[in-house]
């Protein structure tokens, strides 16, 4: 039997590129400015990420104008939503895990 970590994407596992995937998720479209703030990155480590999750094609990158503003914003396509998704289900797996060694490691023990 694998450990349920197993199973965890490394692409969508990663701290930063979880935290654009589920903002995004929560948002539907979301500003680039908004996730550098957010998330607490400079231009260039978001962009690095925005990159790797554009190449596996769980995001999409949209570039227009606010008025006279360059705006770009992210939102999530179907395949990153199974992603998140399938994340989260591995995550819960991993609580279940150790909730269910803690269990027994604290039952008393017959001899």
């Amino acid at each position: 039997m694998t450990h349920p970590a197993s199973g965890l994407d490394d692409v969508v596992h990663q701290r930063v590129r979880l935290g654009i995937l589920t903002i995004a998720h929560e948002a539907r479209r979301v500003e680039f400015g908004f996730l550098r703030t957010t998330l607490d990155l400079t231009t260039g480590n978001l962009s690095q990420h925005l990159t790797v999750l554009e190449k596996a094609g769980l995001v999409q990158i949209e570039k227009g104008y606010e008025g006279k503003r360059g705006r770009t914003w992210i939102h999530l396509t179907a395949a990153g939503t199974r992603a998140l998704r399938e994340e989260i289900a591995h995550l819960k797996r991993i609580i279940d895990h150790v909730e269910q060694a803690s269990a027994e490691n604290q039952s008393p023990k017959l001899s």
